[in-house]
């Protein structure tokens, strides 16, 4: 009975397939959708429409063949969640739709468009180009599309193009007792080690005390030396957040690592570049921030700055006052990251995105010109490269 249905999808374009039309008849089957009209509604798109610019196709043809059926008496309304018709509303385009869509032109131009909407808007917008709303090509906003705008209101990221982030966001602590699943980043780092004896004297001297009791005429003279440990001090600041939640793995077995193989190792988070202040704890942030200028007055030009991050951020927010995604920084990214790189003589840059793929990011050239080509990536062989730099 539902051929014609399937015939009429495919004359308007849908492209359902036998596959498709046989798996909608065993849901049926199956009982997935009871005698009702939205039920048949939701899972037969759901089967047969693979692709979201199909949908309104979809719904001309289903209310062409089905006009004038009804839902049995009695049977319950079911209201469809909210979150489903918020999802419903977000806006997707193809590649050639979103390269039609342009720009505001600017940091500057963005920020003071944005404070004329804030000052003419009087309430709720959705789709469009011009007005704060969702699901539309408006540069402020959310589950729409712009390729620089503000987010406001929106849950995670879509598309990775937001100039700045109008929410308040939360981060998870890396955990420096994540099991490793190889010991060879553990090895690599090994290279980095100096050691020292410093501290009490805890440590027995088998070579000396065998020699003083050799010129005590044979009597017990013991000798102790403080324990041998790595001198070396490393400061690491990890990019959080954002973009680096694809690399929460390998930043987990990075810092476990690093926390047992440096007796002197401090670390603080940042998100994208780091600015004007650092934070110890993601999740009581304000309460163990920390001005960066404090952090260069406490951490001697000896120690070793470790800075780990994808480096995959908008432009704005290395070269722009103001441009940070989350607040309003009052110095650019690139002068806090001058002030890190001339007061450690020792500082490096670990990237765990694909080296092959860092040509196509601007942010990352920038980042890497600002370290002097001290960029490498979050490999074992990068691992082992930083290392050397780092020894000399």
């Amino acid at each position: 009975m539902f051929a014609p249905f399937i015939i009429a999808l495919r004359a308007a374009g849908v492209p359902a397939s036998i596959t498709e039309y046989l798996a909608l008849l065993r849901a049926l089957k199956a009982g997935v959708a009871g005698f009702d009209v939205e039920d048949f509604y939701h899972l037969s798109r759901a089967t047969l429409v693979k692709d979201e610019r199909h949908l309104d196709r979809f719904d001309r043809v289903f209310g062409e063949i089905f006009k004038g059926l009804e839902s049995p008496p009695g049977e319950p309304v079911v209201e469809i969640p909210a979150e489903w018709l918020r999802k419903m509303a977000e806006k997707f385009l193809t590649e050639e739709e979103r390269a039609q869509i342009e720009a505001l032109g600017g940091f500057d131009k963005l920020m003071e468009t944005l404070r004329q909407r804030l000052a003419e808007q009087k309430g709720r917008h959705q789709g469009g180009s011009k007005w704060i709303g969702t699901a539309g090509t408006s540069p402020f906003g959310a589950y729409g599309y712009n390729p620089e705008g503000v987010r406001i209101g929106q849950e995670e990221s879509r598309n990775r193009r937001a100039a700045k982030v109008w929410d308040k966001r939360i981060y998870k602590d890396l955990d420096e007792d994540e099991a490793l699943s190889s010991r060879n980043m553990k090895v690599a780092l090994r290279r980095l080690r100096r050691f020292a004896r410093t501290g009490a004297a805890t440590e027995l001297d088998m070579p000396g005390t065998i020699g003083a009791t050799a010129r005590n005429g044979g009597s017990l003279d013991l000798h102790m030396v403080p324990e041998r440990r790595n001198a070396v001090k490393v400061l690491l600041l990890m990019d959080i957040g954002g973009s680096m939640d694809d690399h929460i793995r390998i930043c987990q077995e990075l810092f476990s690592a690093a926390r047992v193989e440096f007796k002197h190792l401090e670390f603080y988070y940042f998100h994208n570049c780091p600015y004007e202040r650092l934070w110890r704890e993601n999740r009581r942030r304000k309460e163990t921030e920390k001005s960066t200028q404090e952090v260069l007055r406490t951490y001697g030009p000896d120690w070793r700055l470790v800075l780990v991050g994808d480096a995959t951020m908008g432009p704005y927010e290395i070269s722009q006052p103001g441009g940070s995604v989350e607040h309003w920084n009052e110095e650019s990214g690139m002068a806090w990251m001058g002030r890190l790189t001339r007061h450690f003589r020792r500082a490096a840059w670990l990237n765990p995105v694909d080296q092959q793929h860092w040509r196509y990011t601007h942010s990352i050239g920038m980042m890497q010109g600002l370290m002097e080509n001290r960029m490498h990536p979050l490999t074992l062989a990068g691992l082992e490269s930083m290392a050397r730099e780092l020894a000399k």
